[in-house]
């Protein structure tokens, strides 16, 4: 809430900055390059270090957890929540079924010979899902679901903190296993590859700004999927506009981070002054952490 009791801080045009932020951060790329230079040199040894000291996992306890942990923690889950897993993954798993299909081997005739494609899938895919203030089971699906139905041999999910539904989700995705760590220590982990985690020749995945930074670092020796700067979105309104379906489209993009950078731009101050209200009455309703 800002000095006239308002959520939504107001600016003009000219008050707009006219930087192009970089999608890395320099201080994130200067710890984050400390992280991903000690697992390159030091592989599992300098992993767990980075983990323990994160309080990612205790000293001794393994960092990884394999399909038979993930299908248990499905098992044991309660009936809807099974069934909301099976039902978001059928979903996911028939959308990328039907753009791995779109995608098509083919060969033509040219002068002087043939050309052509072939379509093949990567060795390894390394799927992040954040883990940070809240679990994202839904990352742990987009990728790995993603990633199978495209004829990935080797899928491997790393999330932080995962808790059992982040876990029974990916088990739902058919992933070979978790990393139980975060950040940049989990990016160069699937990158290296350590332990019993084959290294990979794709990471993806949504993060913060050590994994965003993490990435810049590992792309190269893997492919990646982007660069994503802090999560954003723009709504462009009018006086014709629904205030609480903006309120609500500008909460549920500012509880992905603080960093998160939801815009409005309207035409119609009372429009304005509406969403301002329902921002306001539709975050009182939110639970913790979502509205902190």
């Amino acid at each position: 809430t800002n000095a006239m009791g308002k959520i939504l801080r107001q600016i003009t045009a000219d008050e707009i900055p006219a930087d192009c932020s970089e999608p890395v951060d320099p201080k994130a790329l200067e710890q984050a390059r400390a992280i991903v230079d000690s697992i390159k040199d030091r592989g599992e040894k300098a992993l767990l270090e980075w983990a323990v000291k994160f309080g990612e996992v205790k000293e001794g306890e393994s960092y990884v957890l394999s399909k038979e942990e993930l299908k248990s923690a499905y098992d044991t889950l309660p009936e809807d929540k099974r069934g909301v897993l099976d039902r978001v993954g059928e979903r996911i798993r028939k959308f990328a079924k039907s753009q791995r299909e779109s995608i098509k081997d083919t060969e033509t005739d040219i002068p002087g010979g043939r050309a052509g494609q072939t379509v093949a899938a990567v060795d390894c895919a390394g799927c992040y899902a954040p883990g940070g203030r809240y679990p994202l089971p839904s990352s742990v699906m987009m990728t790995a679901i993603t990633a199978r139905e495209a004829g990935v041999p080797s899928v491997w999910v790393a999330s932080p903190h995962p808790d059992q539904v982040t876990r029974a989700a990916a088990h739902v995705a058919r992933a070979d296993g978790m990393l139980k760590v975060g950040g940049a220590q989990a990016i160069a982990a699937m990158a290296q590859g350590v332990g019993t985690v084959p290294p990979a020749n794709i990471i993806v995945g949504p993060g913060n700004q050590w994994v965003t930074a993490a990435k810049s670092l590992v792309q190269g020796k893997c492919a990646i999927d982007m660069l994503a700067g802090p999560s954003e979105v723009l709504v462009i309104a009018d006086s014709s506009s629904d205030p609480a379906t903006i309120a609500a489209d500008l909460l549920a993009q500012a509880e992905h981070d603080v960093e998160a950078r939801p815009i409005l731009v309207c035409t119609d101050a009372a429009t304005i002054e509406a969403v301002d209200s329902e921002v306001q009455k539709q975050l009182d309703a939110l639970p913790s952490p979502n509205k902190e």
